[in-house]
């Protein structure tokens, strides 16, 4: 899934980016509202996560621009201002949550799976299948078969974005900067290794195979042709 941070203290926005791409989150960073506008307005994300005093645009700035384009994505607003009346603000302008600063990363991670959870009501949409693949997205917990599957971050990414997918051959820019947030670089073979685990923890033990190659072009996820 993916994330907008919005943050402008960058050892906080730093810290965040980190924590939830470790997480297994896809995670793009700014550092003012007027950058969190234009990535929340013309990119797709699953939450936004935004700093209320931000250079630019305030986090309400960016809330009301959003909701007045018709998107209900969720929001969570962070912020050190403890006030009721802020809290009330926020939330009649379309927040879903409020966290205060300074707030333990473990309770910021329970929330967005909170807010996650409760914008995406089918059950499909939290869990993924494919043939006897099992992916929960909430619980992070993939099994085949009935056996569990222990994923890195990395690996529960890549695997999440393939899936979504499905059918679709993904180019190794595109997941370069889907699951790891940055270029492709030709010299480098980070994409194959990771693949190559990820087919050995899934497909390996396992029939039919499910992780396919198109040679020259990327790699896909699908059912193979009976």
């Amino acid at each position: 899934m993916k994330l907008l941070v919005a943050e402008d203290e960058p050892k906080t926005g730093t810290y965040l980016q980190q924590g939830l791409t470790e997480a297994g989150f896809t995670v793009d960073r700014v550092e003012n509202g007027t950058d969190a506008a234009q990535h929340a307005l013309h990119g797709e994300y699953d939450l936004l996560i935004l700093d209320v005093m931000m250079p630019g645009l305030d986090g309400w700035q960016v809330l009301q621009k959003v909701r007045a384009a018709g998107n209900e994505v969720p929001v969570l607003f962070l912020t050190a201002r403890d006030g009721v009346q802020d809290r009330v603000k926020g939330l009649e302008l379309g927040a879903d949550d409020y966290l205060i600063k300074p707030f333990a990363f473990s309770e910021l991670l329970a929330r967005i799976r909170t807010l996650l959870r409760r914008g995406n009501n089918a059950p499909n949409q939290t869990i993924l299948k494919l043939l006897d693949l099992e992916v929960d997205l909430l619980r992070r917990r993939v099994t085949r078969s009935g056996k569990r599957i222990d994923l890195t971050a990395k690996e529960f990414a890549l695997l999440e974005l393939l899936l979504r997918r499905r059918g679709e051959v993904l180019s190794k820019s595109l997941i370069a900067s889907q699951v790891w947030d940055m270029n492709f670089d030709s010299d480098t073979n980070v994409i194959e290794v990771a693949v190559r685990r990820l087919r050995a923890k899934i497909d390996d033990e396992f029939e039919p195979k499910l992780i396919q190659t198109a040679r020259g072009m990327g790699y896909l996820i699908d059912a193979p042709d009976r």
